[in-house]
């Protein structure tokens, strides 16, 4: 096998490694469940590389998520369930019947009317997958449904947030968000005060705290996951410095007070800033 563009290639280097007789082990071996984890893993270093803006690590992020898409269509090809050609087929039908102002006779649509059709046309797909679903083999009653339960908690939570609001359960404006914001943080003030005996309790008004903090960056337009994300990369970075400016000193952090380490913090701040 020699490198290629075509993806026949890539679909029968993988077939090949799935062989029971003369594939790799560790492939042979896997399940759509032991494979799941790595999908989830790929799409993160997929955002990862565009959030740090490298093009070429993102070429090489983008062919190891298709990795995982061919990985679980040879599975499925394998119980005669489909193949990466269903799979191909049915995403292009499903954007041809979400763009009828596109490739249909719905043309020239104003987008609050285009967003409204997108909408119709998820619904009705909903409600057919509901019929023909094995499990309930009913329509779901549900406006939440839909919302995959693998999604990380606070984009599910911005998700649910925003089907409840298509209903209008919602605020209409960020500043009763704020204050149920507050309302969280003195009922959790409260269950601390309570003591260890609560600490169920805390954890259920930590989760609150969070999913109001979540509802404010909707209604504000910021991705949550994506500025905690953010948050999380200066947070390192920022540490990073504190270790960094200890080891020019001959010593560790463990070694360190909180006050030097938190004078260290401030000058990592003020240099971003001045940056």
């Amino acid at each position: 096998m020699t490198p290629s563009r075509d993806i026949a290639t890539l679909l029968a280097i993988m077939a090949r490694l799935r062989d029971p007789d003369t594939g790799c082990p560790w492939d042979v071996k896997q399940s759509f469940e032991t494979i799941v984890p790595y999908t989830i893993e790929e799409a993160y270093e997929v955002a990862d590389a565009v959030q740090q803006g490298d093009r070429e690590d993102l070429r090489d992020e983008l062919g190891d998520l298709l990795l995982q898409v061919v990985f679980h269509a040879q599975m499925a090809d394998e119980e005669g369930a489909f193949d990466f050609g269903g799979v191909v087929e049915a995403i292009t039908e499903k954007l041809v019947r979400r763009h009828p102002h596109v490739f249909g006779d719905a043309r020239d649509l104003p987008p609050e009317r285009v967003k409204a059709l997108w909408d119709e046309i998820k619904a009705e797909e909903k409600r057919l997958k509901a019929e023909r679903s094995p499990q309930t083999g009913q329509v779901s009653s549900s406006s939440l449904d839909g919302v995959p339960l693998a999604l990380p908690a606070l984009t599910r939570a911005e998700k649910l947030q925003k089907k409840a609001a298509k209903v209008g359960f919602d605020w209409g404006a960020p500043a009763p968000v704020i204050a149920k914001i507050r309302e969280e943080i003195e009922e959790l003030e409260a269950e601390i005060e309570a003591g260890p005996p609560a600490q169920q309790r805390i954890g259920e008004e930590i989760g609150d705290l969070l999913f109001a903090v979540a509802n404010l960056a909707r209604h504000l337009d910021v991705d949550p996951e994506a500025a905690l994300r953010g948050t999380n990369e200066k947070f390192r970075r920022r540490f990073t410095h504190i270790e960094t400016a200890l080891a020019d000193d001959g010593r560790r952090p463990e070694d360190a007070t909180l006050e030097e380490m938190e004078a260290h913090w401030q000058a990592a701040k003020a240099r971003e800033r001045a940056d």
